[in-house]
């Protein structure tokens, strides 16, 4: 009986506990900052938030936060950027008399300056050298906000009355009547609220009142889209969304912004020819620049580079509580780069998965691809699962790329994978660590590649159980408590390579030399390139190879996962193609509803086009004299390189993966903190890079998730030089002199990576590891404001 009692008595009080936690569980209060898209549904449901009172606290976040963030580099203050400018100087005075392009002369610096844009000569933008303003507490995210009588220039104020407010001036161009039918966020906002009240349908609209930024390549039919490029267009408006804009917008989603990017992300390169800029930018490191919009800051220092890739406002938007989630676009680091200097989550989709080219400005046809950045990975998927058709699913006839094999992409909701950071939640899992991007080769590289093992280590393998497989290339130093990979990738590479893309050994530098000198110097002088200088070897090519695979000849030193992710680096000339193609579809819609768009082709965006550096200048009149998509012979990139290093890369991680019974793979984004705007970039040693495009080089798809921060930087500095030909030039000497970072420090990120149609592996890590770690911490500059929810 007594027993009993005691029993009832500890029954009681554990009953009571659970009455009394549940008692005082603080009830749900909708808080803007971090904000998450179960959070926005859950306060409208709840009647702490509208669909308009979100929108208009985003747009009051804007005005506070998106302003200037880069100052001006003149010539009268050039010597706080530049050492030993007077020299310089001398030298350009020295030389001004040579005809531009001349490798004798020493080109005048761009300096910086203001001057009116091409499209809106009343709208003055920063041209030339510019520098980050240390806690400018500004950051230019976004390029347009969709508010009446802003989110155009052709349909500039009056020209974008609302209907109900009579006819439009006598001037407006014709197409603006058709604009203003477009409501703008706010409209839109306040129409779904009186239609859905409290109780939105979120199975018919998942992304109901969520308000996006989206890279500017991407058109949205309701707001000015030009590529982040101050073109002059007819309007410069599309006449219809791209695709994803069209699913997310018959989604519930708010079409809120443009996000800053550098204009046609990352200003297209240079194909080569006559024309040549007349003056020279030390640097471009962080210049993610648009001319139209101006140049965006990374969230944590805005001294420094929001990324060393062209979708940096989606980043910055969404790291800074700009947006709730951007759509982003990447070629080779656009989206990552931006994901991992602002800490903010992304998944990128295998290409092509989603569709791009279904209305967007590109910039390399065959990597080109869409990219979902939200703080919070799970939001991602959960995007990435409204952007599915409900009829045609991710497949878009605008676009040739969606061809992908429907094997490889779920019939299930992605969401299903949506893991708990419980502990042991990835028991069973095995994860291969590819540490050839994360051998030291500096000092700059020890601070994030030591916090990112130890993540690794502690929280994918410690707390979530996985088991941990590690490459040890030539530089780490093996941990002894992690298993070792039984083939390694530079296996894997001497097997493959012979059969898909032997060309690469052969691969000459700028300077004309061997890329790969241990291959050269073994094979016969008869048997390379023709006219470059190598050793007197006596294997013939194809019998080096065979021994090669077999492993009875070393890999040359330098050749390795990180250089063969960078083999195929060059540009290629598609851009002459896709384009012109890209205009020409655009004035095809206008022309459908009677309307004439007369910017169609390369001479016409030329002729009405400004750029912030006479180095694209040159480069688009190069892009417009091209008449040959085929890259000359020995000219990096080709497509056909492309294709070759997309097959070499995916089959060499599958067989790594296959034979260590790996389920996922984890990549260090980068081992390099964000660069200073303006400032040096870091030297390239053995093909370090500051991000290593794996993901896009091999086709496969990648989610980024925040892993911390480090509160120390290297950071490299210029030093004066004289090459070759005599001219003076400045290069970039690695850092040793160590920079304290303040609280919360410059972030990293860890990358996840799954073959096709396997994604829901890495999304079950992912979604576990950002649960159970919580690493992003809020940008301490760009907190809540007074009155914000």
């Amino acid at each position: 009986m007594k027993i009993r009692s005691v029993t009832a008595v500890v029954l009681l009080m554990c009953v009571l506990a659970v009455r009394g936690h549940h008692a005082q569980a603080p009830e749900f209060r909708f808080q803007l900052e971090e904000a998450t898209i179960a959070d926005v549904h859950r306060g409208i449901q709840t009647g702490q938030l509208s669909c308009r009172a979100l929108v208009q606290a985003y747009i009051v976040r804007a005005r506070a936060y998106n302003g200037s963030c880069n100052q001006l580099v003149t010539e009268e203050n050039a010597a706080a950027v530049l050492p030993d400018y007077a020299e310089y100087k001398a030298a350009v005075e020295a030389t001004a008399s040579l005809a531009p392009g001349d490798p004798r002369k020493t080109p005048p610096i761009e300096f910086g300056r203001m001057e009116p844009t091409a499209s809106d000569p009343s709208v003055l933008q920063q041209f030339g050298m510019t520098v980050g303003i240390p806690r400018a507490k500004q950051l230019r995210a976004l390029g347009m906000l969709n508010i009446r009588g802003e989110r155009s220039v052709t349909c500039k104020g009056a020209f974008d009355r609302h209907p109900s407010e009579g006819p439009l001036p006598a001037d407006a161009p014709k197409a603006c009547e058709e604009f203003r039918q477009q409501p703008d966020a706010l409209e839109r906002a306040a129409a779904l609220d009186a239609q859905f009240g409290r109780n939105p349908d979120l199975v018919a609209m998942p992304m109901y009142c969520i308000p996006f930024s989206f890279k500017d390549p991407y058109d949205t039919k309701d707001m000015r889209s030009t590529g982040g490029a101050d073109a002059r267009y007819d309007m410069d408006f599309p006449a219809r969304d791209q695709t994803l804009v069209a699913e997310l917008r018959s989604k519930g989603a708010i079409i809120y912004a443009k996000a800053n990017t550098t204009e046609y992300n990352g200003r297209a390169g240079n194909p080569g020819g006559p024309n040549v800029p007349e003056k020279v930018l030390p640097s471009t490191l962080g210049y993610q620049r648009s001319t139209w919009a101006g140049n965006p800051c990374e969230v944590y220092d805005t001294t420094r580079a929001a990324s060393i890739g062209s979708s940096s406002g989606s980043g910055v938007s969404v790291g800074a509580n700009l947006a709730m989630c951007s759509l982003c676009e990447e070629t080779g680091q656009s989206c990552r780069g931006p994901a991992n200097h602002n800490s903010v989550a992304l998944i990128l989709p295998q290409k092509a998965m989603l569709s791009f080219h279904g209305g967007a400005i590109g910039s390399n046809l065959y990597n080109d691809r869409a990219g979902i950045h939200c703080r919070n990975v799970v939001d991602s998927v959960k995007v990435l699962d409204a952007l599915k058709n409900p009829v045609n699913g991710y497949y878009d006839s605008r676009d040739i790329f969606t061809t992908v094999s429907r094997a490889t992409v779920s019939k299930e909701p992605y969401a299903n994978a949506i893991t708990a950071g419980t502990p042991g939640a990835l028991t069973g899992m095995r994860i291969g660590i590819i540490r050839e991007f994360m051998v030291k080769h500096a000092k700059v590289d020890g601070p994030i590649v030591d916090a990112a093992a130890a993540e690794m280590k502690v929280m994918l393998g410690g707390h979530l159980g996985a088991t941990l497989v590690e490459s040890v290339p030539v530089g780490w130093v093996d941990d002894p408590e992690i298993e070792n990979m039984t083939t390694s990738f530079d296996q894997a590479i001497a097997q493959l390579t012979p059969v898909l893309f032997p060309q690469l050994l052969y691969s000459v530098s700028a300077a004309g030399e061997p890329e790969f000198p241990a291959f050269a110097a073994k094979i016969l002088p008869t048997e390379f390139a023709p006219g470059v200088v190598h050793g007197s070897g006596t294997m013939r090519p194809v019998d080096w190879m065979l021994r090669w695979a077999e492993g009875l000849e070393p890999s040359p030193p330098n050749l390795n996962l990180r250089s063969v992710v960078s083999a195929a680096s060059g540009q290629p000339r598609t851009f002459r193609f896709h384009m012109t193609q890209y205009l020409a579809r655009r004035a095809k819609d206008w022309s459908a509803r009677g309307l004439t768009e007369t910017l169609i082709d390369f001479p016409s965006l030329n002729a009405r086009s400004k750029f912030w550096g006479d180095d694209q200048r040159a480069a688009f009149k190069n892009w417009e004299a091209l008449g040959d998509l085929r890259n000359s012979f020995g000219e990096r990139q080709s497509i056909a390189e492309a294709v070759q290093q997309r097959e070499l890369l995916n089959r060499v991680l599958v067989k790594v993966m296959q034979e260590n019974k790996l389920d996922i793979l984890i990549q260090l984004h980068s081992a390099l903190p964000p660069g200073k705007i303006g400032g040096p970039p870091e030297p390239n040693l053995n093909d370090r890079a500051i991000s290593y495009p794996l993901g896009p080089n091999a086709g496969i798809t990648e989610v980024l998730v925040p892993a911390g921060y480090v509160r120390v930087a290297y950071d490299p500095t210029f030093v004066l030089t004289t090459d070759r030909n005599g001219k003076k030039v400045y290069r970039s000497r690695t850092g040793t002199v160590p920079t304290e970072i303040p609280a919360p420090g410059l972030p990293f990120s860890i990358n996840f990576l799954a073959e096709p149609g396997m994604e829901h592996l890495s999304l079950k890590a992912a979604t576990a590891y950002q649960s159970a770690s919580k690493r992003r911490v809020p940008p301490p500059d760009f907190g809540p404001l007074s009155d914000e929810p």
